[in-house]
């Protein structure tokens, strides 16, 4: 990336993930490596980089300024952006970077800005090889790429392609982070507004590349009354499944169906199978109804704001260190063999550790810009694969495959 002034601009490093993005890549980028911080506000950015000790220059640029921002993306191989709601503040930055070639990362889980982000911005991408990366934290990463392992082992053991998969959320302690009650906010309120928007974040397919090239499965809800799988265990809907799923999706079909056309992908909050699990799962599955209507009802945005964070705020550095996630992910295969993978992280999956996975991600695609891959807007499964798992690994998540 010669032909750049840096390596790596973070967009929006003033935010509180920002700054916990920024942190990340101060401990762990390698030296030699020409970092920025932006913003805003020149004085906050200079705070934030002040804070971690590092001599990275302080740019300003507004979400809504495209002059400004197709100068941000001009100078870096990789922009980073922690500013969102995306939808209302992503999609100039997306485009500046398709047409600049630069490689882009960022945190949404967002269905219907990644829709736009698709058809703004992944031709002109894929032209530029300028590599868009949407969902490079708790959405979607550990989904995307314990899928991607699960392919891979099945194909090299001659074991077929992937048909069932489940993804349990086995333990999990944190929250979600203010910006990311936003987006959903934002996106709830969308829906009311233009209705026909509801029928396009339903379709399971909703961020496939070709719609009419994907198989007829029948009915693939997300969300649904508390169920019993066949091993006894009681599940509820999880809340980012609506979101999650899609992006695996997405990633299958970007390669060519090499997971399985028979695919069927769904992701559930285990609650154990006890005589008080039904009653967990019942609990929870209502509690995620109700938040879902709080949260989209602008009347009670003043309620809904004393109990959720708001965007910039976020836990105690306590609160973030005792955090922590455990997803388990079952899979079938053609051939009747089974296997699981888990993936786990110390670190409040909404703050801690999706600020290492954004942090990594932006490192992989620096390192990677020059290997001649795709561009386009694409997954972190397509665009990172193995280099982030192995790049994860080394920061102390696990990602563990086997069979059984």
């Amino acid at each position: 990336m010669a032909d750049r002034e840096f390596d790596i601009v973070l967009f929006g490093a003033s935010g509180f993930v920002g700054r916990l993005v920024a942190q990340q890549l101060a401990r762990h980028a390698p030296d030699g490596m020409r970092i920025a911080l932006a913003g805003r506000t020149r004085s906050r950015v200079e705070d934030v980089r002040d804070g971690i000790g590092m001599p990275w220059p302080a740019l300003t640029a507004d979400s809504g300024d495209e002059a400004a921002l197709h100068g941000l993306a001009t100078s870096t191989g990789v922009m980073v952006s922690t500013v969102g709601p995306y939808a209302r503040h992503g999609l100039p930055l997306v485009t500046a970077c398709a047409e600049a070639g630069t490689d882009y990362a960022d945190l949404t889980g967002e269905v219907l800005f990644v829709r736009e982000s698709m058809a703004a911005a992944h031709d002109r991408a894929s032209a530029t090889g300028a590599r868009v990366v949407h969902s490079c934290g708790f959405d979607s990463v550990p989904s995307d790429l314990a899928v991607l392992l699960l392919a891979d082992r099945a194909s090299a053991d001659g074991a077929g392609e992937l048909t069932d998969v489940d993804l349990l959320v086995r333990q999990v302690r944190g929250g979600f982070s203010g910006g990311t009650v936003d987006s959903l906010r934002h996106q709830l309120r969308q829906i009311r507004a233009h209705p026909e928007l509801r029928r396009d974040v339903a379709d399971p397919y909703a961020l496939s590349p070709d719609r009419s090239a994907e198989p007829d499965l029948g009915r693939q809800p997300d969300v649904g009354p508390p169920s019993r799988l066949p091993d006894g265990t009681w599940v509820a809907p999880f809340v980012m499944a609506p979101y999650n799923t899609r992006v695996v999706r997405r990633s299958n079909a970007l390669f060519e169906h090499r997971y399985g056309r028979a695919l069927r992908y769904r992701e559930f909050v285990a609650t154990g199978d006890s005589w008080w699990s039904p009653v967990a799962a019942t609990v929870a599955t209502a509690g995620q109804a109700l938040a879902g209507v709080a949260v989209g009802q602008p009347w009670l945005s003043p309620v809904v704001d004393r109990v959720l964070p708001s965007p910039g705020q976020g836990p105690s550095e306590k609160a973030q260190r005792e955090g922590f996630f455990r997803l388990e992910v079952r899979a079938a295969t053609t051939s009747g063999a089974r296997y699981r993978a888990v993936v786990a992280a110390s670190g409040d999956p909404g703050y801690a550790a999706t600020s290492v996975m954004l942090a990594q991600s932006a490192l992989e695609l620096a390192a990677s810009r020059r290997d001649g891959r795709r561009g386009g807007v694409l997954t972190p499964a397509v665009a990172l694969g193995v280099g982030l798992v192995d790049r994860l690994r080394a920061r102390g998540f696990t990602f563990d495959v086997h069979p059984g």
